[in-house]
């Protein structure tokens, strides 16, 4: 039976509730376009989500050479046909008439629509000149956590081996830099821990400044379904503002933005005090336990309590739940990775998991959890900073590993320093040392902080700026040339999720024009180039996809992310699998670390460690001193306050963050009917007590105003903390006259307008969630609602007020369809 609903108003959908130790129960979610039937869909395609990074699986309808909808897959491990709203609409911005068709080049200050070659000579010309003036640290690539993994590896071989440069970072800077790191602090090397498949076995689930019922729905609807079914778990929630998982939490921590530490380390205390830890665990596995007891040895409740603005009796009730867990399962996103102490954070949740013992065993492991669909293949192939691989650039012989995967030299790799981060990079753009940035995939205009700044160096007449993306976006519109690229469903290549499952995502229809995939763009910029290997050969030897797979699983071989045992054809089955994937693992693995730390080892390692608190690197020396086995690695950190505190003149505390039905900054899901009409515009949410004491009410006009600059929206009145404003980091101008920036001498919309130029020492990735602001009243609301959902952690408390988010006829497309095995196997 078809089950139609709103999926904009219901966006978790319906329950199948389950009990522990059983498995997911199939439920299987499709959205057509109005008035296609399931009967005239000519063709199903195999693809994964690009708008977050959960990795659901799904078939793309095609009907005529267009896309018309999709449908989830029944039998893959991660969403068991499942699919969230932005998964069931978001296909749609595909088609949409404003896609870039070809490229645009800049002339007499002005883009203007050009051929291939044209645009191609154009860069090629530029990044000739500039290796031959400047040399390669005078070009610089800035890349997505949207692309396939075939196109960050074919890119961080061309960036490293044939121009020499290391300035190569992705947007995953901005979202999960600090996961990697985390787990490259304790465990020597990055590598997602747990599973999802955990969310089946943990008595205690506990979620660190993740609201995974917005970033990732699919795996909330699946502790809603365990909610529902026998010995379900219970929820510690570990956030500021009232989200759905604070609802559902039994213990709800809300403290001080740039707090984490402190209330970590008092959480460490209480376990330890309780003697609620295991003994032969740390002694068999991990070095540094004896440093952590020293350090925390003050953090007392008490002590907490007085810094995170949160009750003592319920961090000792959360240090309970946490140390008497018979499975304990942990989840860490933006709350902490955007915060204060970022790394510090995240590295004290692992260490949690390190003295209880709760890794490598079902139900019991920790998702350092990413944000976007491919994040963690920009992380193994390198386009994110690092070596591909999960190589460490200070050890000469994964160096020269690489060299020989790559037959070129050693010294043709840049190791004389650590690779550039993406706020470095755009510094060294404004102090001119790098002249040309390519940008792929992503939107810096909006999504970098103080954006003021960004702009400023974007537009500068010395740097050559290249976009590829879909549309012209804020960025796109300071370019020299642009360059229209294929995006999901228009072109073939392999995804890799937050828990380590690969996927494939096939091609659908043809790219809109004479728009091109990324790979082929590299390809063609690489070709054009004339980058040789060492004998004279070419140094990008593959000319597809699938042979560009090939050439990165010579490169995986041996690595912690081993794809050795995948194909496509493999691929193309009825599940995605985790890597590792090779001989001794042909199935794939769901669980690091079962049989022990086995990345740690000084020369195995992906990285030494560094300081938490100064970032500053410890030499291969100190860390063959302090970790000669290669143990897991319990590293303690202080608290220290956040270094911009509100003041007279900024009261308020500012955090930015997302919501259930967008994605980055719009480019697609604002183009998508259904998307955005639930979330048309920005807003400013703040608690009850602070607005009845400013005398403010929903959906006033107010104007945020940090010593950066100032945005603009209407109040949403919620359950926040005292003391803190939330504004989505979505929006930005490409839908408003101005195009690229706010309206000359008015305050914009885009959040970080006011964010500060600010980063985390460890990981480098930006602050987001530490300004301080102040608040004003612009007009009265006159009747007029806040234009923020209802449905999510934005949902106002003046209930009866505010009208309820829902999707209307369009969003009642969406269907929960039964499938009996012989008609799933038909449509497969």
């Amino acid at each position: 039976m078809d089950r139609a609903l709103d999926r904009i108003a219901h966006p978790w959908g319906g329950r199948t509730p389950y009990a522990r130790h059983e498995s997911w129960p199939v439920r299987v979610d499709m959205h057509l376009a109005d008035g296609i039937e399931v009967r005239e869909v000519q063709k199903w395609v195999q693809a994964a989500s690009l708008l977050h990074s959960d990795g659901d699986a799904m078939d793309i309808a095609v009907k005529d050479d267009h896309i018309v909808g999709v449908r989830g897959r029944a039998g893959d491990r991660v969403n068991h046909g499942r699919l969230e709203p932005k998964d069931l609409f978001g296909w749609q911005a595909n088609a949409s008439a404003d896609r870039l068709t070809r490229p645009l080049v800049r002339r007499g200050g002005r883009l203007v629509e050009a051929d291939w070659e044209t645009a191609m000579s154009a860069i090629v010309d530029r990044s000739t000149e500039l290796l031959q003036q400047r040399g390669p640290g005078a070009i610089g690539f800035y890349t997505s956590g949207q692309l396939f993994l075939e196109e960050y590896y074919t890119l961080a071989v061309l960036a490293r081996a044939g121009i020499g440069t290391n300035h190569l970072d992705g947007n995953t800077r901005l979202c999960t830099a600090t996961a990697g790191e985390a787990l490259k602090q304790s465990f020597g090397c990055d590598g997602q821990p747990g599973t999802y498949d955990d969310i089946d076995h943990a008595d205690v689930i506990a979620l660190f400044g993740h609201n995974i019922a917005e970033t990732q729905p699919v795996q909330w609807m699946r502790i809603l379904d365990r909610l529902e079914g026998g010995s379900p778990p219970r929820l510690l929630c570990v956030d500021p503002r009232p989200t759905p998982v604070a609802r559902m939490s039994i213990i709800h921590l809300a403290p001080r933005s740039g707090t984490n530490v402190a209330l970590l380390n008092a959480l460490l205390y209480e376990i330890i005090r309780t003697e609620s830890i295991d003994s032969a665990f740390i002694a068999a596995h991990t070095v540094g336990f004896e440093e952590l007891v020293e350090n925390v040895k003050g953090c007392t409740p008490a002590w907490a309590s007085s810094i995170c603005d949160v009750p003592a009796a319920r961090i000792s009730q959360a240090a309970e739940l946490l140390g008497t867990a018979d499975r304990l399962l942990s989840t860490v996103l933006q709350g902490v990775y955007q915060s204060h102490q970022a790394t510090a954070a995240a590295v004290q949740v692992n260490n949690l998991h390190l003295i209880r013992g709760m890794l490598g065993r079902p139900g019991a492991g920790v998702l350092q959890m990413n944000g976007q669909p491919t994040a963690q293949n920009t992380r193994e192939c390198g386009a994110n900073g690092d070596l591909p691989g999960f190589r460490n650039w200070e050890n000469e012989e994964h160096v020269a590993d690489l060299a020989r995967v790559w037959n070129v030299e050693p010294q043709t790799i840049p190791h004389y320093a650590p690779p550039t981060p993406a706020m470095e990079m755009f510094r060294f753009a404004e102090q001119g040392s790098i002249r040309m940035l390519w940008i792929s995939g992503t939107n810096p205009a909006v999504s970098l902080p103080e954006l003021s700044r960004i702009r400023s160096i974007l537009a500068q007449e010395r740097l050559f700026v290249v976009v590829q993306d879909l549309f012209l976006t804020e960025t796109a519109q300071l370019a020299d040339v642009v360059l229209p690229a294929a995006t999901w469903g228009e072109k073939t290549g392999i995804f890799t999720n937050a828990d380590r499952t690969v996927h494939l995502s096939d091609k659908a229809v043809d790219p809109p024009g004479a728009a091109r995939p990324d790979l082929d763009i590299f390809l063609d910029y690489a070709a054009r180039m004339g980058f040789r290997d060492k004998e004279g050969n070419q140094l990008i030897h593959w000319s597809d996809p699938e042979t560009a797979f090939e050439a990165w699983k010579q490169c995986s071989a041996g690595r912690p992310c081993d794809y050795t045992g995948l194909t496509y054809d493999r691929l193309r089955g009825v599940t995605g699998i985790q890597w590792p994937c090779n001989d001794q693992a042909p199935d794939g693995t769901a669980r690091l670390y079962s049989d022990g730390i086995t990345w740690a080892h000084p020369e195995r390692c992906e990285s030494y460690g560094k300081d938490l608190v100064t970032g500053a690197a410890d030499s291969v020396v100190e860390y063959r001193s302090l970790n000669p086995d290669g143990k897991a690695i319990i590293r303690a950190a202080e608290y220290l306050p956040p270094h911009e505190p509100p003041s007279d003149d900024y009261p308020f505390q500012l955090t930015t963050g997302r919501t259930l039905y967008h994605f980055h900054t719009r480019t697609k899901t604002g183009r998508v009917p259904q998307l955005n009409a639930a979330a048309p515009d920005t807003w400013v949410e703040i608690s009850q007590g602070d607005a009845a004491e400013l005398g403010l009410d929903e959906g006033d006009l107010v104007e945020v105003a940090t010593p950066r600059g100032a945005i603009r929206g209407r109040l949403r009145v919620t359950g926040i903390r005292p003391g803190l404003l939330f504004v989505p980091f979505h929006y930005g101008y490409w839908d408003t006259p101005s195009g690229y920036r706010p309206e000359d001498g008015t305050p914009g919309r885009a959040a970080n307008e006011t964010t500060i130029t600010d980063w985390d020492p460890a990981s480098k990735q930006p602050l987001f969630k530490t300004a301080a602001a102040k608040l004003n009243l612009i007009e009265r609301s006159g009747g007029r609602a806040a234009p923020a959902p209802t449905t999510t952690a934005s949902a106002s408390i003046q209930v009866g007020r505010v009208p309820d988010t829902v999707g209307g006829p369009s969003a009642h497309a969406a269907q929960e369809v039964d499938l009996d095995d012989e008609e799933q196997e038909a449509n497969r």
